[in-house]
């Protein structure tokens, strides 16, 4: 996903590297292009091969929201995977702009773009996911902040799987009430981890 300051108008830069490459399903070896921003930063492919291997037992018809989309990387991935619908938030324009244009060359239709602030849309949000993909700027605590929001929404269905991936000097997340971390692994300065979100209580039998 974009690794970008908040609040900081970021000039593109010519020169960077700005391509990605999707690595399984049916786009398996397409490269899609995300704005030459410094900041902005695809989840590297053996942090992306390991995340879909955890998810691989799910993400047939999942319901997936890309919170920080970013470069797309991960909600493209996804949908390359056999994912049912995904949606791709990002406030930024120009990488919005990108995202649209990299839907339209892979001629996903189950992917959907949006400019919007992602805690904006979540407290505006009534739709449900099976996968949310918490990718955010390092070191700015939004990880943590986006959990929270999510436990807090209506936007999980019930045991949906959340990824978080974080500066790794952070460690872990710190998770809302009744979630489990399933998984957790570090690639250099990157954290990654896989929680499911707590299950809907289900109501004690009358009589």
């Amino acid at each position: 996903m974009a690794k970008r300051g908040r609040g900081r108008t970021e000039r593109e830069r010519p020169g960077l590297r700005n391509e990605l490459r999707i690595i399984g399903g049916k786009w398996r070896g397409r490269r899609v292009r995300f704005p030459s921003l410094p900041s902005l930063r695809p989840s590297p492919d053996r942090v992306r091969e390991t995340l879909f291997n955890w998810l691989a037992p799910v993400i047939e018809g999942a319901r997936c929201l890309d919170l920080f989309a970013g470069s797309g990387a991960l909600g493209l991935e996804a949908a390359s995977r056999g994912a049912g619908e995904v949606v791709l938030i990002d406030r930024d324009p120009r990488v919005h702009a990108t995202l649209l244009a990299a839907v339209a060359q892979l001629g996903g239709g189950a992917l959907e773009t949006i400019c919007d602030d992602a805690f904006a849309w979540l407290a505006r949000g009534n739709r449900t996911f099976d996968v949310v993909f918490v990718d955010p700027p390092f070191g700015e605590g939004l990880a943590v902040r986006a959990c929270t929001a999510l436990a807090g929404s209506r936007s999980l269905a019930p045991g949906a799987r959340v990824y978080v991936e974080c500066e790794a000097e952070a460690g872990p997340p710190s998770l809302p009430e009744g979630w489990i971390l399933l998984r957790s692994r570090q690639a250099g300065r990157v954290g990654y981890h896989l929680a499911q979100a707590a299950p809907v209580a289900v109501p004690a039998p009358r009589g």
